[in-house]
């Protein structure tokens, strides 16, 4: 697969478990396993990417307008759709592997394709850090994991680069034997057994 339908298939299964959060049982309230965050403040987030990294795939990444999270998030499956449309549409546009994103968190410019990887394995975490919010399974083909986990293992484990303020926090052990979900998640600061 390459790594336009790898992200794809990871978007689509972020979108399926924040769409099963209930407005009326206070999931939008529950705290996520982003140290701080409610899941509320998980999927404004997660829309605020994907608005970023599509205008970073038609050239206007450099904008910190598309980065900012949207104010009104009194539907925040609903603005997540909506940012994950943009987004989908913009990374299926021909020629979008080939062109520089500007990504102003990541501080430069990146070959498209390099660029679609950072979105992918943020997005197969965040589809867990929603699934594990709400006490749901993630449903990830093995072979969106295996790719996960490459990617994962080529993030800088840096302790001065890991942490508050940073995209992931501080590698966990990895125990032997764990599956290509567990070894991601422990790589990139997550413990499978949040909540």
């Amino acid at each position: 697969m390459d790594v336009v339908e790898l992200d794809r298939i990871a978007v689509y299964e972020a979108l399926r478990v924040v769409e099963l959060a209930q407005d009326g049982d206070g999931d939008w309230e529950r705290d996520s396993p982003c140290a701080g965050w409610t899941l509320r403040r998980l999927v404004a987030h997660m829309a605020a990417q994907h608005h970023g990294f599509a205008a970073a795939a038609r050239g206007a990444g450099g904008d910190p307008a598309y980065w900012t999270e949207q104010a009104d998030m009194r539907e925040p499956a609903k603005v997540h759709r909506a940012a994950a449309t943009s987004l989908l549409g913009a990374f299926a546009e021909p020629g979008a592997v080939e062109r520089e994103f500007t990504l102003p968190e990541l501080g430069g410019r990146f070959p498209g394709r390099l660029a679609i990887g950072f979105h992918f394995i943020d997005y197969v975490v965040h589809a867990w850090d929603v699934a594990a919010t709400l006490g749901v399974g993630l449903e990830l083909p093995d072979e969106v994991l295996t790719a996960a986990l490459a990617v994962a293992r080529f993030v800088p484990a840096d302790p001065a680069g890991r942490g508050p303020g940073f995209a992931f926090a501080a590698t966990l052990d990895v125990p032997p034997g764990a599956g290509p979900l567990e070894e991601t998640l422990r790589l990139l600061g997550r413990s499978p057994e949040w909540g």
